[in-house]
């Protein structure tokens, strides 16, 4: 962002949750962790039972981390915790955006707007214009916007990524990126919005948003790129499998092969990289265990190996706890924002450029017109 913001340090930063479905258990947790500058103040959802369900999150992160809040103000309007933030009836510094992504550029700008710092869960928005005025919006009000990307913060993408910044690949020749999970109809069931082209996106926009991240974060700039996409086994009016191919600005080639019918379960989240000098790839559900480690030359980044590889029941995996770590310095003037708004927009850019690219039957370039 173009203006600083003044930082956060006379009081534990004031965090509203906006949103109480699945994903909001691993941002509970997370505050309540860094209980001791953050404190979770309200929550919001247009769904009473999840408002009930969100509570009983809290008090069980209470009991794990006594100093988190056990009482939070609750509001089942989002217009109603605006306002309430803008007389100062509850008094909130960061708004987390858990909500459908169709929703993430309106509800983000009416923050900005009441002077209160964003941050929005992946993607950041559904269309690339509204990513951009998400920007812009903060941008001009001066607080700062943030957009959840957890899986760089897993030991498996730092150790590999530290390997690329210090060349061990050599010559980048083939990235491929397989994202081959199990969303049963039942789960687009849950909620009217899931699955539609406005609010929520399909197998790429979604479930595999990080994994697009990872194209340009691990591997650099994409130069262009081609899709196809297709709704073959869940009644959704988006995508349920794709397949992309591209070219990246250091001549690297690259695929990513995308399905949510993997049955029965999710079988694999991996991505396979082969240099002129290294090959790795980190397989597992969710890039959770690196598979395959083979460089020319030693480093002693060698031994982490074994121990950078983890377990998970989730494809969530647990990087929500060093995201908000980051986040949280950021907003205290400590540490520059790993992933803030501009960094949302590069993912963004990529999931745009692959749907336009299935949409016309041609190679997208890149960067968009703006």
């Amino acid at each position: 962002m173009d203006k600083p913001s003044t930082p956060i340090t006379e009081h534990r930063i004031r965090i509203a949750l906006v949103g109480c479905g699945r994903i909001s258990r691993n941002h509970i947790k997370a505050i309540a962790a860094h209980q001791d500058r953050a404190e979770l103040v309200a929550i919001c959802d247009t769904q009473a039972d999840r408002l009930e369900q969100a509570q009983q999150l809290i008090a069980d992160a209470a009991g794990e981390y006594p100093g988190a809040a056990k009482n939070v103000d609750q509001f089942t309007s989002y217009g109603e915790l605006v306002q309430a933030v803008k007389t100062k009836s509850t008094l909130v510094d960061l708004m987390v955006l858990v909500t459908p992504s169709g929703l993430h550029s309106s509800q983000a700008i009416q923050a900005a707007e009441a002077g209160i710092h964003v941050c929005t869960e992946k993607p950041m928005a559904t269309q690339w214009h509204d990513g951009v005025g998400m920007v812009k919006a903060c941008d001009q009000a001066g607080v700062r916007l943030f957009v959840v990307k957890q899986n760089r913060f897993n030991s498996t993408l730092q150790l590999v990524k530290r390997q690329i910044q210090s060349g061990r690949f050599g010559q980048m020749a083939l990235v491929a990126v397989n994202v081959f999970w199990q969303r049963p109809q039942s789960y687009y069931d849950q909620d009217e919005w899931r699955g539609t082209l406005n609010m929520d996106g399909g197998a790429l926009m979604n479930q595999a948003s990080h994994y697009i991240d990872l194209l340009d974060w691990l591997i650099g700039p994409v130069e262009s790129l081609s899709a196809s996409t297709a709704t073959l086994g869940r009644k959704i009016e988006a995508e349920d499998t794709a397949a992309l191919q591209m070219r990246w600005c250091n001549g690297a080639l690259g695929t990513m092969a995308v399905t949510m019918l993997a049955y029965p379960k999710n079988l694999e989240g991996s991505i396979t990289l082969l240099g002129e000098t290294g090959t790795v790839k980190i397989g597992g559900p969710a890039v959770n265990k690196i598979e395959h480690w083979a460089f020319a030359d030693e480093s002693a980044d060698d031994a982490e190996v074994q121990h950078a590889s983890y377990l998970t029941t989730s494809v969530y995996g647990f990087g929500h706890l060093p995201y908000y770590a980051n986040m949280l310095d950021a907003l205290q003037g400590k540490a520059e924002a790993m992933c803030d708004g501009l960094e949302g927009l590069r993912s963004l850019e990529l999931l745009i450029g692959a749907y336009r690219s299935a949409r016309d039957g041609r190679s997208v370039h890149l960067p968009l017109e703006h």
